[in-house]
């Protein structure tokens, strides 16, 4: 519904995220693979004249450190946050 240009190719990419192994993080994975299924993990934006496939509204975690500045950890607030989200 949301695609800029329906029809037309689009590029993919790679994309990884990070929840702990415990409980809350348990959870989170079962929402986002909601989420997922509801196509609402990703988007396909515009972006210097092509169409490619970008990161949805629902924050993820890309890497293990950073902290909350670079979408890593430590954040004490994420799993919290992005239940709320979902």
């Amino acid at each position: 519904v949301d695609d800029p240009h329906p029809g037309q190719p689009y590029k993919g990419g790679n994309f990884i995220a990070f929840l702990p192994d415990n409980k809350d993080g348990q959870k989170t994975a079962m929402l986002l693979k909601k989420a997922f299924e509801r196509g609402l993990t990703f988007q396909i934006k515009s972006c210097n004249g092509e169409e490619r496939v970008t990161w949805g509204l629902i924050p993820h975690k890309t890497s293990w450190n950073g902290g909350k500045a670079r979408n890593g950890y430590p954040d004490s607030q994420y799993l919290r946050e992005v239940c709320a989200v979902l």
